[in-house]
């Protein structure tokens, strides 16, 4: 019988100066730097809270689907509900009489907030034909996209018992939002809609980046008294794209000042850093009845993190599998993972993959797998004996 041991092998020394990490007065924040899939920062980010219209990502998100799938098209009109006209805040100022093409009603989503065409979306694709059905479909949607801190009981984050997300949830959306439809990610960048001339006094986009030279291309802005003032941010520059949420904020003019700080602490004080290459081994795991005795451990492409500025070269790591490894094992195989521990930044776990195959030994080799197994309980007796 094989025998299963953990086994953790310290690869580099630690040598790393602390990150300073990023005071925000909200209550819930999370920074994603999506190139790298580094966690910049943490903060009540699995907390379930009223999103206000944040949540009407979603809403988005599974209207982009439909249409990829052809069950909507852009240029489809679709009728307004009483229900619908019904909604007051920010709205596209829908009445009963409208039939609205969807490519209006999405933009009147991102750029006005307009809480009317997110019913009108909603009672579209709903399986039972009321917001209320879209919104159990949000939800499940949601837990299957790994947002499991999400309940939606409406479609556009109009305050309700129960309708809640975490920031974390809110990052997951944004980087599928702009991961799965690159071709509807531009409309988060655009300050201005006008709808039929008919609101003149809602036209504008409300995220306060968009005019700033930073980068700022996305993605919602929500406020309700209960929630606050939030924000799903994101940013590119140099090739690098970070993704920002931030809730519980006290004012508007607070949300655009922390917003801001928020992207330029990213860019500034993080920068990616090559640990290892892919054709060099990081460390060797044993082999259990293998032709050969270890098996090279390599990253499956050059492992590129970030890492904060003020680091020293050398970074903390650690190797850990479960082994010895029976084979056959396959090159390219998965089989470790390298764990790494920056200061004030969440752990990063990075898959090992085996560096060549390794089959299964030869007659001698079970013997002598065989002989050890058997001189160790021979030793053991004993002990066992007394």
């Amino acid at each position: 019988m094989k025998p299963v041991f953990s086994l953790a092998a310290v690869i580099l020394a630690l040598s790393a100066l602390p990150a300073l990490a990023f005071d925000t007065t909200a209550r819930a924040a999370y920074v994603l730097d999506q190139t790298t899939g580094t966690v910049l920062l943490e903060k009540d980010a699995d907390e379930p809270l009223p999103p206000a219209s944040m949540s009407k990502l979603m809403t988005l998100y599974v209207a982009f689907e439909a249409i990829r799938d052809g069950r909507l098209t852009l240029d489809e009109r679709l009728p307004v509900s009483q229900h619908a006209m019904s909604y007051g805040g920010s709205t596209m100022f829908l009445d009963t009489t409208d039939t609205v093409r969807v490519e209006d009603l999405l933009r009147g989503i991102v750029v006005l907030s307009g809480n009317d065409a997110c019913v009108v979306i909603a009672e579209a694709l709903s399986p039972d034909g009321t917001e209320a059905g879209f919104a159990r479909y949000m939800t499940q949607r949601a837990q299957q996209m790994g947002m499991t801190n999400s309940t939606f009981k409406n479609s556009n984050g109009w305050p309700e018992e129960g309708h809640r997300m975490s920031v974390h949830d809110l990052a997951i959306l944004a980087n599928h939002i702009i991961t799965d439809f690159p071709e509807f990610y531009p409309l988060f960048a655009e300050e201005t809609f006008k709808f039929d001339g008919r609101a003149p006094s809602n036209i504008h986009n409300r995220n306060p980046l968009l005019s700033q030279d930073i980068g700022a291309d996305g993605l919602k802005t929500g406020h309700t008294s209960e929630a606050g003032y939030g924000l799903v941010g994101s940013a590119k520059q140099d090739g690098r794209r970070v993704i920002f949420v931030i809730s519980g904020i006290d004012s508007n003019a607070k949300r655009a000042e922390e917003a801001a700080a928020i992207v330029n602490w990213s860019f500034r004080q993080f920068a990616e850093k090559t640990i290892a290459r892919a054709d060099a081994p990081i460390a060797q795991a044993e082999v259990w009845m293998g032709r050969e005795p270890t098996v090279g451990l390599v990253p499956a492409e050059d492992l590129v993190v970030l890492w904060p500025v003020l680091s020293r070269d050398e970074i903390a790591g650690e190797v850990v599998y479960t082994g010895p490894i029976s084979a056959p094992i396959v090159k390219g195989q998965k089989l470790a993972e390298l764990v790494l521990t920056p200061d004030d930044l969440p752990p990063m776990r990075l898959p090992l993959v085996a560096d060549r195959d390794v089959g299964y030994g030869g007659f001698l080799v079970r013997v002598k797998t065989a002989a050890g197994i058997l001189a160790a309980r021979l030793i053991d007796r004993p002990k066992e004996m007394m």
